[in-house]
């Protein structure tokens, strides 16, 4: 929500001045006219920077996430179709959930849906719990009188999405293990293995092979100068993060993001899969195609898609064919551009992206499972390598030596 100073005149005639949190400037007027105080002047400000207004509790909460969307999605379906009141069936919402932030924003809904505000505008006013996507989706619910078909539809994107993500995650969890694993061992060999071997060497006074000096000039670096080392990578990890966040990084680095080997393509079919899913999502509800190309832009979650979509908006704008703006655009596949093409002739976009949504998926899933796989052969040729390096840079010299001593 915004914040608002204003001067107001109560029952009477005393001058008030204040601070509240409104939606909008109507919300505040109404807040003030309930407060049977007469409005002179409202003007939005941020919010204040004093102790007041600060909450650690921010710091620590946890933020809601799809499992929280889900269930409420699901609950709000069932409860509206038994014909509960939709303030009732969100304060019991409220009263059940155990998540204290989320379980605050359903009473502060509820709050703003006694005081005549529609549920559409309530839920935009928590920007951080739900997004452009879903207020646009309930908007459009209420509109129609279908506000229960709107949930039911929520529940099964945001369960598919959940679905995607836990795939992904379980995907990507054996190599990012490996590959810690590694980064620990070449610290631990580098700082407290190649030093021991480097103290015998020297009391041999033997000329040392080329791979052993790189590896004992190496671990003397690690070792003398740790600290800068560990600096440094805290510092590029820290001008990365920083040049993601910015609107050319994240750009740039959402676009790189497509063409790693082995996983760009599963996140740009993902990304397909989820462009499919939402669009015809919000063209099945009625949402017009360029308000509902604006949504799936924020729902793709990619900002070199979302900026594709966006010209692609501009295109339609300007009196283009879907199809056409779809083509030009360089995203898709033949495959979705050929069902855009078969969904502008027979009127049935929606249903059309939703098979090519269902296709992606599908070709996410088996890939995902056959990710490990083919990882594998990679990680244990680093593996391998690694041992080579320490065969060629430790054992090979201690061989010659025991040789020496023998002859």
């Amino acid at each position: 929500m915004a914040f608002f100073t204003y001067q107001a005149k109560d029952s009477q005639g005393k001058l008030i001045k204040g601070t509240l949190e409104a939606t909008n400037h109507a919300a505040a007027a109404d807040s003030l006219l309930k407060k049977q105080y007469i409005p002179m002047s409202i003007v939005a400000t941020k919010k204040s920077s004093n102790s007041a207004n600060f909450d650690i509790n921010d710091l620590f909460e946890k933020s809601v996430n799809l499992e929280h969307l889900i269930i409420f999605s699901r609950q709000m379906y069932s409860l509206m179709k038994a014909g509960i009141p939709i303030i009732r069936a969100i304060i019991g919402l409220a009263e059940t959930t155990t998540h204290q932030r989320f379980s605050d924003t359903l009473k502060d809904l509820a709050v703003q849906l006694e005081q005549g505000r529609n549920l559409s505008t309530a839920m935009a006013s928590h920007k951080k719990v739900f997004n452009r996507l879903m207020v646009s989706i309930v908007m459009v619910g209420e509109s129609t009188g279908k506000l229960e078909e709107a949930f039911e539809q929520l529940a099964a994107y945001f369960e598919r999405e959940q679905e995607t993500r836990k795939q992904i995650k379980s995907a990507m969890r054996y190599p990012i293990f490996v590959i810690i694993a590694l980064v620990a061992a070449m610290f631990i060999l580098n700082i407290f293995v190649i030093p021991t071997f480097a103290d015998m060497f020297k009391k041999f006074n033997a000329e040392l092979p080329l791979m052993t000096r790189i590896l004992i000039t190496t671990s003397d670096f690690m070792v003398n100068y740790w600290g800068a080392v560990m600096g440094g990578m805290a510092a590029t990890a820290f001008a990365v993060r920083h040049y993601i966040a910015s609107e050319v990084g994240r750009l740039k680095w959402d676009q790189w993001k497509l063409k790693i080997p082995l996983v760009g393509s599963i996140i740009e079919r993902s990304l397909l899969s989820r462009y499919s899913r939402s669009f015809a999502m919000t063209l099945r509800s009625g949402v017009p195609m360029t308000t509902g190309l604006t949504l799936v832009s924020e729902a793709v979650d990619n900002a070199y898609m979302a900026y594709k979509v966006i010209d692609m908006r501009r295109g339609i704008e300007k009196g283009e064919s879907l199809l056409r703006v779809s083509r030009n655009s360089g995203l898709f596949s033949q495959l979705v551009l050929q069902m855009v093409a078969v969904g502008e002739e027979t009127g049935q976009v929606d249903e059309l992206l939703q098979e090519s949504a269902e296709f992606y998926e599908r070709e996410v899933d088996f890939d995902l499972k056959s990710l490990t796989a083919k990882i594998e052969p990679i990680l244990i040729s680093i593996v391998a390598g690694m041992v080579l390096v320490l065969a060629l840079g430790i054992f090979t010299p201690m061989w010659d030596m025991m040789s020496a001593i023998k002859g």
